[in-house]
């Protein structure tokens, strides 16, 4: 048994320790806006905040954020998230969707330590972070915006 905190809420995970935390939330939290991408955390897919961090939840093993907090795309809430969620839309980012929920941890991780980030910073943030419909000009775009920085056309 693993307790950690869960998008501000105790929850206790029955899995396995070394579970990888993605199959965790998923499977057993069914909360599926976590999405399995590659499984060896070089797509970006499964990104989550663990301390407010940045983490591929792919390869972190559940016992690892046992008494840390972790929030994922359902609960990130923060003003940040909110604009990078607002900002996403308008910009219209997603194609097919599927690897929007890194995309938008990443970001949030990047605006919460660098609210103003250069076009480079963005660039160099989300390096790790796969798009299969290469929509990396609007997720730049996207990000500028939430930060203040971008305009919409």
């Amino acid at each position: 048994m693993v307790d950690f905190m869960l998008n501000g809420e105790v929850v206790t995970a029955a899995s396995e320790g070394d579970t990888p935390l993605l199959w965790v939330l998923r499977e057993e939290l069914k909360l599926r806006g976590t999405k399995f991408g590659c499984g060896i955390a070089q797509c970006g897919a499964c990104t989550v905040h663990i301390d407010g961090n940045p983490m591929r939840s792919c390869i972190t093993p559940v016992s690892a954020v046992s008494g840390k907090s972790v929030t994922t795309i359902e609960g990130l809430a923060t003003p940040v998230g909110e604009a990078l969620k607002t900002a996403w839309t308008e910009v219209q980012v997603p194609q097919c969707g599927y690897c929007q929920s890194g995309q938008i941890m990443q970001a949030a991780g990047l605006l919460e330590s660098n609210p103003n980030p250069s076009d480079q910073e963005i660039v160099n943030a989300m390096n790790g972070n796969l798009c299969r419909c290469m929509a990396y000009p609007r997720i730049k775009k996207a990000i500028k915006t939430a930060a203040g920085g971008g305009t919409m056309s």
